[in-house]
C-alpha cells in the first residue's frame, strides 16, 4: 500500500466539486510496466503530476459502446471533473479499484466488473444491459498525459468494445452531454476540433489515431483484432 503523505500534502482541494473530491479517495491498482499489480494508492495520488513524474502507474479501462446501427456513444465530461473537464471522450473511461472483485485478473473479469460498475455510475446503464461476457477485450495501451500543471494520467488502459442498445440516464456530476456518432461523423469532429474549440481527452485521441477505425470496421467480427499479449507503448 502506498501512502499519499508528502507528495500531496498541503494540496488545497476546496476549489473542486465535493463529490469529485470524495471520489479521489478511491483506491486504484498500482502497476509495474508489465501490468503486474504491485500495490494500491488513492486516485488523488495516482493523478498528481508529482506522482506521475516519479513513475506512479495505475490500471485503467476505456469502454467503446456501439448501438445496433454501429454508432459509437461519446460522452462529454462534466465541468466538475478534476481531470480533463469538458473534454469529449469515448463512452466510459475509469479505473478498476484495488478490491478483491476488481483485482481478479482471470479473463479480465476485474476490469469487466469495473466497466459495468462505471457505466451505471456515469451513464445510468443497468448491468443487465451490458453483461460481463458481452465486453470484448482487445488490447492494452500505456500512455502518459498532463491535464494541467497539477493533474494528469499515467495508465495501462484496457480497451473494451461492446455492442448493445442501452437506456441512458447520465449522471450530471460526471457527464454533461452524450451523443452517438457514425465513423464519418467522428472523423469530421476530430478533424475540425481545433477550429470548433472541441476538447478531446488524450487517451481518446491516441486510440483514434492508432487503432479505432480499423477495429470499428471489424465490429461484428473482432476476433482478429484482439492482441492480449502486447502493451502498446504510446509514450
Amino acid at each position: 500500500m502506498v501512502e499519499d503523505g508528502a507528495v500531496d500534502s498541503g494540496l488545497d482541494l476546496s476549489q473542486y466539486d465535493d463529490e469529485q473530491v470524495r471520489l479521489m479517495g478511491e483506491q486504484c491498482i498500482l502497476l509495474d510496466e508489465d501490468d503486474k499489480a504491485i500495490g494500491a494508492a488513492s486516485k488523488k495520488h495516482c493523478h498528481l503530476m508529482t506522482s506521475i513524474n516519479s513513475g506512479t502507474l495505475h490500471r485503467a479501462f476505456s469502454v467503446f459502446l456501439f448501438n445496433s446501427r454501429n454508432e459509437l456513444l461519446l460522452q462529454q465530461r462534466a465541468d466538475e471533473k478534476i481531470t480533463f473537464p469538458a473534454c469529449y471522450t469515448n463512452t466510459c473511461c475509469s479505473h478498476p479499484l484495488a478490491c478483491a472483485s476488481e483485482l481478479d485478473e482471470r479473463g479480465q473479469i476485474g476490469v469487466r466488473r469495473a466497466a459495468q460498475r462505471k457505466l451505471e455510475h456515469e451513464l445510468g446503464i443497468k448491468p443487465e444491459q451490458v453483461p460481463l461476457d458481452a465486453f470484448t477485450y482487445l488490447t492494452r495501451i500505456h500512455y502518459v498525459a498532463a491535464s494541467d500543471g497539477v493533474w494528469g494520467e499515467h495508465e495501462i488502459d484496457y480497451i473494451l468494445f461492446i455492442k448493445a442498445d442501452v437506456d441512458l440516464a447520465p449522471n450530471p456530476n460526471e457527464v454533461q452531454s452524450i451523443k452517438y456518432v457514425s465513423m464519418d461523423e467522428l472523423k469530421l469532429m476530430i478533424a475540425t476540433a481545433d477550429e470548433t474549440g472541441t476538447k478531446l481527452t488524450p487517451w481518446f485521441k491516441l486510440i483514434d489515431e492508432n487503432f479505432l477505425y480499423k477495429w470499428w470496421a471489424q465490429l461484428d467480427s473482432l476476433d482478429g483484432a484482439m492482441d492480449h499479449e502486447t502493451i502498446h507503448r504510446l509514450l
